[in-house]
């Protein structure tokens, strides 16, 4: 059976951009209006640049693309791209993506089946690609020749960072997840040094905490390796490795099992290249379980 939308989706998605940018065309200078058309013509790749970039691809500065942004009624690069990605398909806003998935399902229990089939064929496929492969074994390297290894993830992702810090931990690879958000984020980059590696699980967009991590690790000289779901971020940039894990339908519930899929191959890779430390750990592992709850036959 095929989950595929047959027609429209119940959602009408207005193009507020497109509405703006109409009525406030004659109020922008040449070089506003130039920053704006741009970023009326390059929607998608907008998505993942900065103001520096777009500046860059305008022929004017970033400045420039912010006052643009302003004089079209947003309040920064932030907000237009909450917009765009609303219009796009690729919202990030959990009703949206909820009311999108369930109007393909249209309440039978067999198409949530083949959504999630589907979805995650996809990203098997994606995973076992050459590109995909070279990418896991640069990775693997990187991290099992560092000191300590973060895992950075926020929101669903900080879960799953979570348990890869665990994953990796037990396999004997010192590890720390990086998964929270705002300044509390702060104190946990203090715990990147030089000498670890940095493994970071993002969608593709370039958010501050995303930024604050990497240019640490790039301060530090650590090296960065990401799992993306866009191959076009302008992420891959600081990337030593990169793996691609696309996800099949952006404007839908996003599912999370490809990136646990990742982290548990990378975990067990590592563990291939240091069996004898594994094992080593996983038996201190058990010794110590027995300590705190003897077994009392």
């Amino acid at each position: 059976m095929s989950t595929q939308p047959k027609g429209p989706s119940k959602m009408h998605r207005i193009d507020r951009y497109g509405e703006r940018l109409r009525k406030r065309r004659n109020q922008l200078s040449p070089s506003l209006l130039s920053v704006a058309e741009y970023i009326d013509g390059h929607r998608h790749s907008v998505l993942s640049k900065s103001a520096l970039e777009i500046g860059f691809a305008t022929g004017t500065s970033d400045a420039t693309v912010i006052r643009a942004l302003q004089a079209l009624g947003f309040r920064g690069l932030v907000d237009l791209k909450d917009t765009l990605e609303a219009y796009l398909g690729q919202t990030d806003s959990p009703i949206e993506k909820m009311a999108a998935t369930t109007d393909v399902l249209n309440g039978n229990s067999d198409a949530a089946i083949d959504f999630v089939v589907e979805n995650q064929r996809a990203a098997m496929d994606a995973l076992s690609t050459p590109e995909n492969r070279a990418a896991l074994a640069l990775a693997t390297q990187l991290l099992a020749t560092s000191q300590a290894i973060g895992v950075f993830g926020i929101g669903a992702s900080g879960i799953i960072a979570d348990y890869a810090a665990r994953l990796f931990a037990r396999s004997g690879f010192r590890s720390y997840a990086l998964n929270n958000t705002g300044i509390a984020l702060a104190e946990q980059l203090l715990m990147i040094e030089k000498g670890h590696a940095l493994l970071m699980l993002l969608h593709g967009r370039p958010h501050r905490e995303a930024l604050a991590a990497i240019n640490e690790a790039k301060r530090l000289d650590v090296p960065v390796i990401l799992v993306l779901s866009q191959s076009e971020s302008v992420l891959r940039q600081h990337a030593a490795a990169c793996l691609i894990m696309p996800r099949a339908k952006s404007d839908h519930v996003a599912l999370h099992a490809p990136s646990l899929v990742v982290m548990e191959t990378i975990a067990l890779a590592l563990a291939a290249t240091a069996e004898e430390r594994t094992l080593e750990t996983l038996n201190r592992l058990v010794e110590l379980r027995g300590a705190i709850r003897p077994d009392k036959r």
